[in-house]
């Protein structure tokens, strides 16, 4: 997909003229200018440096073509590795502006709710929905994102029927709103003992995490319960009811909370999850295309669904929306999904250019 360079070429453009500005005696001494100007600046530096970077990767290329005119075998010979050189730093940064110059999501700075729910498999899925938990925490702790549970339900072996969890940090909804959708894996389970290779399935939904500005919820419209905490938690968590269940009655969403010792914290959790989803309902408009919202982001779970396949067999995964297969899969597994999301990030951008073509 071409770039538009003349867009590209404004960023810099615009990046002088505020450099130029902030040097302005007028403009440092209106403080309420020049904090705005600083802000617009810090904000377009990057993007400055991302337009320089593609810029000279282009006049690299055609220095390099150039001289391939030339009658010297050894200056061709030169310029050819340079020519190279060039062209895989030119491909490099032109996906990089691509992704930078696309129509930002609003959503992307905010902090995410995420749910892993086991799919086909029985245990075995289970199981599968805790790997990628684990994923999803080494990822966090990779970028700076804490992450912490909101609500679980074990399994005796160590898997999730179901887990919910939230990550917070600027960015995170902008990096993890691709893990969407159905994740199948292929591996022998430790419960089969002929080594035979299973197929199993854990459904991923990522919600954007919404706040008391974006959505009003009337305390009328809210039944709340307490009970008694179940699972992992020591002794403390079967003395005390502190666990906490909201019904949002006109929509019949139910959310709940049990990890915090504090009723007090497992209600702010649960609260915030149901902002969320009633969040996601009014942006799609109303109860039926927020469910439709949900099926495409989880799916039923059965094994013909999925977005990506983690084989153990080969040591790769596939994310198959966009073909990429990668022959690291304990890295990934320990939650570097960088060059995933990347690749996902930079096929958006270029998916939505083409629609504003």
């Amino acid at each position: 997909m071409p770039l538009d360079e003349a867009k590209a070429a404004s960023i810099t453009s615009r990046y002088d003229e505020l450099l130029s500005s902030m040097s302005d005696p007028s403009v440092i001494s209106d403080q309420d200018k020049y904090l705005k100007l600083s802000k617009e600046l810090s904000e377009l530096t990057p993007k400055a440096e991302a337009v320089r970077r593609f810029f000279d990767a282009k006049r690299e290329v055609e220095e390099a073509l150039e001289l391939m005119k030339d009658d010297d075998e050894d200056i061709k010979l030169l310029a050819s590795q340079q020519l190279n050189e060039g062209k895989q730093l030119l491909e490099q940064s032109e996906a990089e502006l691509v992704t930078i110059l696309a129509d930002k999501d609003p959503r992307d700075d905010r902090s995410v709710i995420m749910e892993i729910r086991a799919g086909a498999g029985g245990e075995e899925a289970a199981l599968c929905a805790a790997t990628l938990y684990r994923m999803y925490q080494g990822y966090a702790a990779a970028h700076g994102y804490s992450l912490s549970t909101i609500d679980s339900n074990d399994t005796e072996l160590g898997g999730y029927k179901e887990i919910v969890f939230e990550v917070k940090g600027t960015g995170a909804y902008s990096r993890l709103k691709f893990e969407s959708g159905v994740h199948r894996i292929q591996r022998v389970p430790v419960t089969e003992s002929g080594g035979r290779i299973h197929t199993s399935t854990a459904t991923v939904a990522v919600l954007p995490e919404a706040d008391s500005t974006d959505v009003v919820i009337n305390p009328d419209d809210l039944k709340i319960d307490r009970y008694r905490s179940s699972g992992a938690g020591g002794q403390h968590i079967n003395k005390t009811s502190s666990a906490i269940r909201i019904t949002h009655i006109p929509t019949g969403i139910v959310v709940q909370c049990q990890d915090e010792r504090s009723q007090f914290a497992n209600k702010d959790k649960a609260m915030a999850v149901l902002q969320s989803r009633l969040w996601a309902m009014a942006k799609a408009g109303d109860k039926d295309a927020e469910d439709q919202t949900r099926r495409e982001q989880v799916g039923t779970g059965d094994r013909s669904e999925r977005i990506r396949t983690y084989n153990y067999h080969d040591g790769r995964v596939t994310d198959h929306r966009i073909g990429l297969t990668l022959y690291k899969l304990n890295d990934i597994l320990d939650g570097d999904l960088d060059e995933i999301v990347d690749a996902l990030t930079v096929d958006l951008a270029a998916r939505k250019e083409q629609e504003n073509a």
